[in-house]
């Protein structure tokens, strides 16, 4: 009765390490987000519980349309420094573990080199000869979710009579044994359980690969947009992970406490690609603008500038006809020539249509995106005051106030409305990003992509951050921004500067406080403008 009492004793024990050990197991999957790792938790876990010898995990595989299986991970306590490759196989009924996909049924094989002829299934004793192993007892298990659908296959091989024996091709039959029926049902549990844990994993995965599709998705919206600066969305991500990896491995210095995790450079990755999807809230034609009119604009300017010489040169012909029905006798009064007289007519008109001319140029010249110098602004304010007669006859500006005021940009080609426009691309890309439902992780894009123009001494738009406020991430966006807007040579209204001379700018917004001096060093010393295929020592050299 007390050896009864004993067993039953260790029995309850047993069954209790076992349910705290199934606990801990359910724990660790639902913690795990990385397949492999999650894959080979199952696999682990499944032999310690089991004392088997090795083991492999399959996955169910349907996506060019033929199901089969992915052979994912392998483990052999015995033949610890053999290294498994990943293949598929068809998923057919010969397999071990083709048969227990298709059928859903479990295999419990005392030997596996012993089979029953009926069966449809055989052992593939290709691996046994690879690593010199032999496989005996073997424990197939689906792996199915809720729903009965079949997501994988859990294989134990040669569970051990004592857990640290090496089992070999002499003594297997001496140190194995067959899986127990109890055996079978806690680790074909634990298999179900696995299958959620994979299924979970690869929702995330499919929710992952959405956010993908959609975020590339959005960069092309925003290119189709504003064609000329196609790329530049991409170059800028790439810049900002480069450096962001480059600050990880930083171990001295300010920026020795930051640290990002991989999920982080993700976040940052997706708010530098989406960072001016507010874009597409700007009206197109200032996006796309390429000097300070529009082309339309010019059109009927110069069709003005047309209508005024011609209307000079009718004026001069009805002032040469008023003059000769009032001379009929071709004499003036002053006893010069009617031909000498008109020939003064031709030389005012001429005069005034090469002024015409001259203040076309002194327009066209005034119409380019660069710093205006004195002498066209002079002239242009005489241009503001010339005056023409339309077909009506009525007198009108040459030039509207309107586009006196878009000429008069100093500097750019932008005037401070349509810069405001421009600008509210920030407050629109935020708009956007804050509609997003980002999972866990991914939820500081929008606070990072709204950041990606403030200066850290408040000068930036469109809130006038201060440095202790902006994200760190959106001041590395930042100088990744600025380095590619510098030298991109895409833009048709402008020319790329070489890696030099957009450094050397900068460095001296750096100094001024308005990027992040370490960042910037940081990004320099590494040359992380290389992962764009830019060289400082190649430039340099043919200098």
């Amino acid at each position: 009765m007390v050896l009864d009492n004993q067993a039953l004793q260790r029995e309850a024990a047993d069954q209790t390490e076992l349910i705290e050990q199934l606990l801990d197991i359910g724990a660790a999957l639902s913690s795990s987000y990385d397949l492999g790792e999650l894959l080979n938790l199952i696999l682990s876990k499944s032999r310690e519980i089991t004392s088997s010898d090795a083991g492999s995990v399959y996955l169910v595989d349907s996506s060019d349309g033929t199901p089969k299986l992915l052979f994912k991970v392998a483990q052999n306590a015995s033949r610890p420094n053999v290294s498994f490759r990943e293949f598929a196989i068809p998923m057919t009924r010969q397999s071990l573990a083709g048969y227990v996909a298709l059928t859903g049924e479990s295999l419990n094989l005392p030997d596996a080199y012993d089979l029953p002829p009926t069966v449809p299934y055989q052992l593939d004793r290709s691996f046994d000869r690879d690593i010199s192993y032999h496989t005996r007892s073997v424990l197939v298990l689906p792996m199915q979710n809720r729903q009965g659908d079949m997501m994988g296959v859990l294989q134990l091989i040669n569970r051990k009579t004592q857990p640290d024996v090496a089992v070999n091709a002499e003594n297997v039959r001496e140190v194995t044994q067959p899986y127990s029926d109890w055996e079978q049902r806690i680790v074909r549990s634990l298999a179900s359980q696995a299958a959620i844990s994979i299924e979970r994993n690869q929702l995330q995965d499919s929710i992952e690969n959405l956010f993908e599709g959609f975020v590339k998705a959005s960069v092309q919206v925003i290119e189709a947009r504003d064609p000329c600066t196609s790329g530049h969305s991409e170059r800028v991500a790439s810049l900002t992970v480069r450096l962001s990896e480059e600050v990880n491995t930083v171990s001295v210095g300010p920026l020795r406490q930051i640290n990002f995790s991989e999920r982080q450079i993700q976040e940052t990755r997706y708010a530098a690609l989406l960072h001016d999807f507010g874009k597409v809230g700007v009206p197109e034609a200032i996006l796309v603008k390429q000097k300070k009119l529009y082309p339309g604009q010019m059109d009927v300017i110069h069709y003005r500038f047309t209508l005024a010489k011609r209307t000079l040169e009718m004026e001069c012909a009805e002032e040469k006809f008023r003059y000769l029905l009032a001379h009929p006798n071709h004499e003036s009064e002053t006893g010069c020539s009617v031909c000498q007289h008109l020939q003064q007519f031709d030389t005012q008109r001429d005069r005034a249509i090469e002024k015409l001319n001259h203040y076309w140029q002194i327009l066209v010249e005034a119409n380019e995106p660069r710093i205006l110098a004195e002498a066209p602004l002079a002239e242009l304010g005489e241009l503001s005051r010339y005056t023409y007669r339309d077909v009506d006859g009525g007198i009108q500006p040459l030039l509207s106030p309107a586009e006196m005021t878009q000429l008069m940009v100093h500097k750019g080609n932008l005037t401070d409305e349509e810069r405001l426009a421009i600008q509210s691309h920030v407050t629109h890309t935020y708009a956007f990003l804050q509609r997003i439902p980002w999972t866990k992780g991914l939820e500081e894009i929008p606070q990072i992509a709204y950041g990606h123009h403030e200066m850290l001494d408040g000068t930036g738009y469109p809130r006038g951050l201060k440095q202790q406020e902006i994200p760190i991430q959106a001041q590395i966006i930042t100088i990744a921004d600025i380095y590619d807007a510098l030298t991109a040579g895409d833009r048709p209204y402008k020319r790329g500067l070489s890696v030099e001379s957009a450094l050397q700018i900068l460095r001296q917004e750096a100094a001024h406080n308005k990027i992040n001096a370490d960042f910037l060093e940081l990004f320099e010393q590494r040359q992380v403008f290389s992962v764009l295929g830019h060289n400082l020592e190649v430039e340099l050299e043919s200098a």
